[in-house]
């Protein structure tokens, strides 16, 4: 009887330690790969549902710095200006060309280049390039959004 206690007891002990193991192992490091694909998942998005899909990698408390314009805040007030994303004679893409991440994993930024092309009615195509910088957060479900994204456009050439 005593050896069945002590099996029963190192079982329960190993359960127990593995347990632990299990509950304080961290998952795998946020890296900036993972915003590098979450800026083409985000285009995508863009692109396929408009303003809706862009606003959906907005965080609530999001800010926006549009060039040459006030910095808007609160994403309600940002998709207010996003509706020229669901024309679809507009196209936005952008390219990351550089994603860091902060020690602590909760915190990152990319930055690169946009074009922003429309078609006016007059059947004329307007091109607009520039640079931007998004900062991402971490949130507390473990998603990432934009919390301030911002750019502006290059002089022409």
């Amino acid at each position: 009887m005593k050896i069945r206690t002590m099996v029963m007891m190192a079982l329960v002990a190993g359960g127990i330690a593995l347990g632990v193991r299990v509950s304080i192992a961290h998952p795998k490091p946020a890296t900036a790969d993972i915003l590098r694909q979450l800026e083409s998942d985000f285009m995508e998005a863009a692109a396929e549902r408009g303003a809706e899909g862009y606003m959906s990698y907005y965080a609530e408390d999001a800010v926006e710095v549009p060039n040459g314009a006030d910095a808007i805040h609160g994403k309600t007030n940002i998709a207010s200006t996003m509706s020229f994303l669901n024309d679809k004679n507009n196209q936005l893409v952008w390219t990351p060309v550089y994603a860091d991440i902060s020690a602590s994993g909760d915190l990152g930024y990319t930055s690169g280049t946009y074009e922003f092309r429309s078609k006016h009615q007059d059947g004329k195509t307007t091109v607009e390039h520039g640079k931007y910088t998004s900062i991402w957060k971490k949130q507390k479900d473990g998603s990432w959004k934009v919390v301030l994204d911002m750019g502006n456009a290059s002089p022409r050439k």
